[in-house]
């Protein structure tokens, strides 16, 4: 099975999931992104897993998770690797990127208040997932006035390399 057969797969199964529901429509459900990169297929899929999950302030489990423990869980589970607990941690793990230069799995951080920070982990085609506080686990883009208005900084964290 190649990557575009399985990509087709995963977006008819994100649809289908979107049709069986009675509630209406979460912002992720609307964002159709065909992954490009095995990377961003595994990050979807990760998604998937949590897609919903209620955003809950110190959370680390499906029954309420905040961006912090999102962004760490997915990065064990896709990359194997172990970050930082908390954003303002996170954000010193690695390097730079520029906004131009992401990659599947870079780290992407938000100033949401005077002393609030955010983090998502970028899939590709200006998306990002993420813990939002208002929606749980979900997908966004990067471009939606609101993050583009409150984006700081993307990092590649160390031991993850370029795609």
């Amino acid at each position: 099975m190649n990557l575009r057969t399985i990509a087709v797969c995963f977006l008819l199964i994100l649809t289908l999931q979107g049709c069986s529901s009675n509630s209406t429509k979460t912002h992720s459900q609307t964002l159709a992104i065909t992954p490009q990169s095995s990377t961003a297929y595994d990050l979807l899929a990760q998604h998937s897993k949590w897609e919903g999950t209620p955003y809950q302030l110190g959370g680390n489990s499906r029954k309420g998770i905040d961006c912090s423990a999102y962004t760490k869980i997915t990065y064990q589970k896709v990359f194997g690797l172990n970050l930082p607990r908390t954003t303002i941690d996170q954000v010193t793990t690695g390097e730079n990127i520029q906004r131009r230069n992401l990659a599947p799995g870079d780290l992407v951080f938000f100033r949401t208040g005077s002393k609030q920070r955010h983090v998502g982990v970028y899939v590709e085609q200006g998306v990002f997932m993420h813990a939002s506080t208002s929606k749980g686990v979900t997908l966004s883009r990067l471009d939606n006035p609101y993050w583009h208005q409150h984006y700081w900084k993307s990092i590649r964290p160390q031991g993850k390399s370029e795609i």
